[in-house]
């Protein structure tokens, strides 16, 4: 067997490739069928997601599965081939932990590459691409991501502005799930922000944006409620927790309207996160009592130090996916031992029986028992010392000790 893996990531190619190779989710069911199709085992997985596709056979040559990878999207093997990183067997199941821990992404230990390979994983099962060896590959691999996620501290810290500042939040509030959010902006960040939020337990959030229609937009997706930017000063008072990110070029929320907010809500705290660049929230409003100011900086210190830690916690998680890809590797080698003791099994019976039904017929015959017998036993040796023999002499005649000691240790020669 050789287990082959074929990709290309966000380290080797650059974005329009990326896009190139990339398999559509209306198209990879055919597309896992296709590769499959090449192997003769059948099975093959396909990962493809913004930032890396990859292509997982078993039983079969890399060359092939890089020209059909070619092939299929038409494209040339001057422009893939350079950008193309290939691993197998120990290697390619290293490389497959590696990934669905998280320890292959842009942002080390980040969780969501786990669940999008569980969803190729399915996507090729719904396919019939994956076979007995794919099948425990995948079983032990989310084993692996799950073993490496509880031992060690890979997905603890917050790595990005909108965790680090939802973690922060997790730190003030003894729990999300009461507390009413303010959001301000409509973006990327915000929406990120949302998505944490809405992980951990918020269900009242308010997303204020200059344009209402972007912010009902995002606001469906986590039943939100959408408002305008001049509308704050109502929504204000009823918020526990600020985020703010727009690209306003002026401050949104004054010290003033914050400190009048305060007042409704009879000075019980605020938290504000302003992750915006230039800031979002005047910088004064942290004189106030019982308001809580962050800025993007005061996050950044803290990403900084929990990227270290990751890092750290990436060294313990490399170890544990070094040693389950070898015991995987001792498990199909076990196959493969099991393979050929049943071959070896079934070759000496087959030459047993047909020496037995000779000396049956002979002794039914009338032939002479004793002769009979000799001539079985002389013939059934002979057969079975054939094959060890051969082997025998042709390690002596070429000098090759190791071979030669292998053998002598396998057929008891050595024995004290």
């Amino acid at each position: 067997m050789s287990l082959v893996a074929i990709g290309i990531n966000h380290k080797t190619a650059t974005v329009d490739l990326r896009e190139k190779v990339a398999f559509a989710p209306d198209r990879i069911h055919d597309a896992m069928k296709s590769l499959a199709s090449l192997t003769p085992s059948g099975e093959a997985v396909i990962i493809s997601t913004c930032n890396r596709t990859e292509l997982y056979c078993n039983n079969s040559e890399a060359a092939d599965v890089v020209a059909w990878l070619e092939e299929y999207h038409q494209l040339s093997h001057e422009a893939v081939e350079p950008c193309l990183y290939q691993y197998q067997d120990q290697e390619a199941v290293k490389h497959l932990m590696r990934v669905s821990a998280g320890l292959d992404s842009l942002i080390l230990g980040e969780p969501q590459i786990l669940g999008q390979v569980k969803q190729s994983f399915v996507k090729a099962k719904e396919a019939g691409s994956v076979g007995s060896t794919m099948d425990k590959l995948f079983q032990n691999t989310f084993s692996v991501a799950k073993k490496i996620r509880t031992e060690t501290e890979i997905g603890a810290a917050a790595v990005s502005v909108a965790f680090a500042a939802v973690s922060m939040a997790k730190h003030i509030f003894s729990s999300l799930s009461t507390t009413q959010v303010l959001l301000v902006g409509a973006g990327e960040t915000i929406e990120l922000v949302a998505r944490h939020l809405k992980d951990n337990g918020v269900s009242t959030m308010v997303v204020a944006n200059r344009t209402i229609s972007r912010a009902e937009a995002m606001c469906e997706e986590f039943g939100a409620t959408a408002i305008t930017l001049e509308q704050i000063p109502d929504f204000l008072p009823k918020a526990d927790i600020v985020i703010s990110s727009t690209a306003s070029p002026l401050p949104i929320l004054g010290k003033g309207m914050v400190e009048k907010a305060l007042k409704q809500r009879r000075h019980q705290p605020m938290l504000l996160v302003d992750i915006a660049v230039p800031r979002d929230i005047e910088a004064e409003v942290a004189d106030l009592d019982d308001a809580f100011l962050y800025t993007v900086d005061d996050l950044q210190s803290i990403i900084e130090q929990n990227m270290a830690s990751r890092r750290e916690a990436a060294q313990q998680a490399e170890l544990i996916a070094d040693d389950q890809a070898h015991q995987f590797m001792e498990w199909i080698r076990s196959l493969e031992s099991v393979d050929s003791i049943r071959e070896y099994r079934t070759q000496s019976m087959a030459i047993k029986d047909e020496l037995v039904e000779r000396a049956v017929n002979k002794l039914a015959q009338g032939g002479n028992c004793e002769q009979v017998l000799l001539e079985l036993a002389n013939k059934l040796t002979n057969k079975l010392i054939h094959a060890p023999t051969q082997a025998l002499t042709a390690a002596s005649r070429q000098g090759d000790l190791n071979s030669l000691g292998q053998l002598r240790a396998v057929l008891g020669l050595d024995k004290d």
